[in-house]
């Protein structure tokens, strides 16, 4: 068994040409993680349609296998990407994003990460798990030391859906419009 991550890329402004470009070949190396896939898709702008990052969840072997998926990726390596986001993730709720009940469509859809500074919050799942796609802490590569919290969220707006964490227990927290990734079928 190995050890959940979560790798968020952010794309660099004006990268949208060369994301386009590069799309089978971000599939064909993702294609590559399908068995190890938690949770995976790209973030947007407000118009729900421009792709603003790329999010997927993956259980690896360890932080070194980790670093090879987030910086091997093809679009990282042609610069699609402004920065990356790796952490270690525990998936508290014990699911991939095909098992949500919620399905593919419907509802706004939300990536929720929480910065934390100082004691472990948020750490129970919230009573209102209809709601969840993914959730559970970021952590350190060694697992012990709680460094925020990372949510897929199915929520009327991004305030409901910044709800969902604690907000005096984090230094910043970001919500981006989400939705499900991989080939379309």
């Amino acid at each position: 068994m190995g050890m959940e991550f979560i790798c968020y890329h952010r794309d660099r402004p004006g990268s949208l040409p060369l994301r386009d470009e590069l799309l089978e070949d971000h599939w064909s190396y993702m294609d590559r993680y399908a068995k190890e896939m938690i949770a995976r898709g790209p973030t947007l702008a407000d118009d729900g349609d421009t792709p603003t990052g790329s999010m997927h969840i993956a259980d690896l072997p360890d932080p070194a296998a980790a670093r090879t998926f987030a910086f091997d990726e093809p679009n990282y390596q042609a610069g699609v990407y402004r920065d990356v986001l790796l952490r270690r993730w525990r998936n508290t709720l014990g699911r991939t994003m095909w098992d949500f009940p919620g399905g593919w469509t419907g509802g706004n859809r939300y990536l929720v990460l929480g910065f934390g500074t100082g004691q472990a919050a948020d750490l129970v799942v919230p009573l209102n798990q209809d709601e969840l796609i993914a959730y559970g802490p970021l952590l350190s590569d060694n697992g012990d030391t709680w460094l925020g919290t990372a949510a897929l969220v199915q929520a009327p707006n991004p305030d409901t859906a910044r709800a969902i964490l604690t907000p005096d227990r984090y230094a910043d927290i970001e919500v981006h419009n989400w939705q499900f990734g991989g080939r379309s079928s």
